[in-house]
């Protein structure tokens, strides 16, 4: 199998997680590339704090948090993300469209939408469509496509497409870090595409990220900052790096 970069970072990180460290001798063989250009691979991804080089190869350094199973993550920084679900479910009105991709920030947020009627859902979150399909208010589309079990989303070329078809009022996006100079990112190569169509999509894009992510740079770049209208984060997030954020033109809003 040929892997894109991000593909090979994504994976020398579910190998890191699994086994907790990695040899640039083991990697080069298994990607079919120079150890040079592991090292590159390497350097990278422990700038941005996934991982530590140590000699001859890295070991997990963010291990607690990527390691996690989607219900794992669930019940992390609950209280925060759970602040942020109700503010964003204030936005949401009778009526409206909405996309939600896959992320436990979202998941709180779909259930602060009880009350709300006809509500019409696009997701390519099978946690969300499970939960959501309960409830007669609320008209569930789950697209189509590759999934990934762990942390229960769809993906790929037939998730693309369907996605394509539909346009909402508003977007509500988890994402896994907002920095102000690399904009949105996730840890998930699989499902960026996804948060940038929907971005496209969408007239109203709420980014919905509890304070940890402020500042951070995850894996795979999703989009600039310009291609959202608002962020919902923290009290507890860093100001000076939302004072930065801010002077981009993003709304911010703390909860």
């Amino acid at each position: 199998m040929e892997y894109s970069v991000d593909q090979r970072k994504e994976k020398i990180l579910e190998i890191l997680a699994e086994s907790g460290k990695v040899r640039v001798s083991t990697l080069s063989n298994l990607f079919q590339v120079s150890e040079v250009t592991i090292r590159i691979d390497l350097a990278d991804l422990e700038s941005r704090g996934l991982l530590s080089r140590v000699h001859g190869g890295a070991v997990s350094s963010y291990k607690n948090y990527y390691n996690m199973n989607f219900h794992q993550r669930s019940s992390t920084n609950e209280d925060q993300k759970r602040t942020i679900a109700e503010y964003v479910a204030n936005v949401v009105k009778d009526n409206d469209t909405i996309m939600m991709n896959a992320g436990t920030t979202t998941l709180f947020a779909l259930r602060a939408l009880n009350g709300r009627k006809n509500i019409h859902i696009v997701t390519n979150s099978i946690a969300i469509a499970l939960e959501a399909s309960g409830n007669l208010n609320f008209d569930v589309v789950l697209l189509g496509g590759l999934v990934n079990t762990m942390y229960q989303f769809t993906y790929g070329d037939d998730a693309l497409h369907q996605l394509s078809q539909y346009h909402a009022d508003k977007l509500i996006l988890s994402v896994d870090g907002v920095n102000a100079m690399d904009g949105l990112s996730t840890y998930y190569n699989q499902e960026a595409e996804i948060c940038r169509q929907m971005l496209r999509l969408s007239d109203n894009a709420i980014i919905a990220a509890d304070y940890t992510k402020i500042g951070r740079i995850a894996l795979t770049r999703i989009a600039p900052l310009s291609a959202a209208e608002c962020l919902v984060t923290n009290k507890k997030a860093n100001k000076d790096e939302l004072s930065t954020i801010s002077s981009s033109g993003l709304h911010i809003v703390t909860v």
